[in-house]
């Protein structure tokens, strides 16, 4: 049983508090932090929580709790982590870990230092169907993984701080991207040195700094590409869909839209829809279980069960550490438009590029291009000559 301090009151600490009451009922959040008195203290009743303060150290250091949990504006993410690891406690953080790759690195040293459990929130990466996806590829069903393509946009976040880039670190790459490039690190594998990215990034829409939308491709050492696209500017409610294309097969994801709850109405739906619905009449696209489908049931399981077992989390602070030094790259291609590098002082993966071509034999004199059924029942292969390289076709 674990007894958690909640740090923050907004979207995501109401999230996390209804995932952690919901999957394991031993585990409760016992103190809870807001920045203000009155929202900490309606959280606290709504949510059965017996302690809420303003004090930020004071809910960290209460000795009554053992985990704590990180809900908070990016911004105080790191002095909340130094914090907690200076206090002895567990440490769940939210995505993105830092605003930047130099901020995450000092709270990835600061929990090692300290010797304390850390694990990174990144719920898409928890969703069941992504987790049975990587079971999949794992497993070897795409074979090589080539191409992870990943896509988050919505109408907007929700509070304030989000669109004030001192505060946050950056606009929807820094608040979706980190989500897309996890996920795709997923796929193509973590042990796999991301080289270089490329990123295109602008503001179509909104009167902020920040960027609010972008595409991007993160080539990898195997040859796997990673490509994200995030927007604050897309219609519609909230589309999280993923692709994952290998040497032997295909997935295609869709956590959110045209899932297979669709309905519609002309007088309205009677109350909350789902995250970043935009009507409540018309089609709608209910979800049922949002904790779940989100991945954050699944997340803190495997965070708790990991604390309870001695063992990592899926999600570590070195994982979100690798995705800041990523999205800082994208960041600086963006500005540059060029290939940047993503420049990691801490490396822990494998240097083996393993980025070569296999190619298929047919015989001794030819490799395999392409088999393919004709209308009219024949077989066409398409082949390439060994001996000097000319393409020719076989008609069976």
């Amino acid at each position: 049983m674990h007894k958690i301090t909640m740090l923050g009151t907004g979207l995501i600490g109401m999230f996390y508090t209804m995932a952690l009451h919901g999957n394991r009922s031993a585990d409760r959040v016992h103190t809870v932090y807001s920045r203000t008195e009155e929202r900490g203290q309606k959280f606290a009743k709504e949510w059965g929580i017996p302690k809420s303060t303003t004090d930020m150290r004071a809910a960290i250091e209460d000795p009554d709790t053992d985990v704590v949990v990180v809900g908070l504006p990016n911004n105080l993410h790191e002095q909340a982590v130094i914090l907690a690891a200076q206090a002895g406690k567990a440490i769940l953080c939210t995505k993105p870990l830092a605003r930047t790759a130099e901020e995450a690195k000092r709270m990835l040293d600061a929990v090692e230092k300290a010797g304390v459990f850390h694990g990174y929130l990144e719920d898409l990466a928890y969703t069941p169907k992504t987790l049975k996806a990587l079971q999949s590829v794992q497993n070897g069903a795409l074979g090589k993984i080539l191409w992870a393509r990943s896509r988050e946009t919505h109408p907007g976040p929700h509070s304030d701080w989000f669109w004030d880039k001192e505060q946050s670190g950056g606009g929807a790459i820094v608040d979706m991207g980190c989500h897309c490039i996890e996920i795709a690190r997923n796929f193509i594998g973590k042990d796999v040195r991301p080289v270089e990215v490329m990123c295109w990034a602008d503001t179509q829409v909104h009167p902020i700094e920040a960027e609010d939308s972008a595409v991007g491709l993160v080539k990898y050492a195997s040859g796997a590409v990673g490509q994200f696209e995030v927007s604050w500017a897309f219609r519609g409610g909230m589309d999280l869909r993923d692709e994952v294309s290998g040497t032997e097969g295909t997935i295609w994801l869709n956590h959110w839209l045209r899932t297979g709850f669709e309905m519609f109405t002309a007088v309205g739906e009677g109350g909350y829809v789902a995250e970043k619905s935009e009507s409540s009449t018309g089609w709608l696209f209910p979800v049922g279980n949002e904790p779940d489908a989100l991945g954050y049931t699944p997340m803190f399981l495997d965070m708790l069960d990991s604390l309870d077992q001695g063992k990592l989390p899926m999600e570590t602070f070195y994982d979100g550490y690798v995705v800041n030094a990523i999205m800082d790259a994208a960041y600086r291609s963006a500005t540059s438009k060029q290939w940047e590098t993503v420049l990691l002082d801490d490396w822990r993966g494998s240097d083996d590029a393993d980025a070569g071509v296999r190619f298929t034999e047919y015989d001794d004199q030819h490799y395999l291009i392409k088999e393919e059924k004709m209308p009219d029942g024949r077989n066409k292969l398409i082949l390439k000559q060994k001996s000097d390289g000319k393409v020719i076709q076989k008609v069976q």
